[in-house]
Order: C-alpha cells, then structure tokens, then sequence
C-alpha cells in the first residue's frame, strides 16, 4: 500500500531534514518505508520507520522535550514550558 501525505510531515533523517511525501507499507513482515524528500539538496530517499523522527513543531508541542524544554503543569491541567 502507498500513501501520499498532504500535508507533508517534516522529519529528521541520518541524512538531515527532510519532508516526509509518501508512505509504503509492504506487509507484516517488514517495517513501513517512509520517501523523504531532503531539504538541503532536495534528493529524494526512502527510509525505513525506525531511521526518521518527527522535527520539532513549537505550535503543536511535538519533540519539545528534545530540545531541552521543560514541560511543567499547573494546578488547572494546563502545560507550561519554561
């Protein structure tokens, strides 16, 4: 099965930042493929799942911990980061 994504998904590669564009999923019994087209030299590559993480996104909170963001909650439930 392959999957376009729209919108893309910015990711971090072994070979930099990248848009994620598609996904292949080739069964059971190997890892989902992600294509990544790169940013620096716009070459596109594909990636297995386990070699790619999501790039940091400040509006959605995703992978603020990885850059050192302490994330604190307040007495109403809301989250706080410092």
């Amino acid at each position: 099965m392959i999957l376009q994504l729209d919108p893309t998904i910015l990711v971090n590669t072994p070979l930099g930042v990248g848009h994620a564009t598609f996904v292949i999923d080739y069964g059971i019994h190997q890892n989902t493929c992600r294509v990544v087209a790169l940013q620096d030299n716009r070459v596109v590559k594909h990636f297995d799942c386990n070699d790619i993480i999501l790039s940091t996104n400040y509006t959605y909170g995703v992978n603020i911990r990885r850059n050192n963001f302490r994330e604190t909650k307040s007495a109403n439930g809301s989250v706080n980061q410092s």
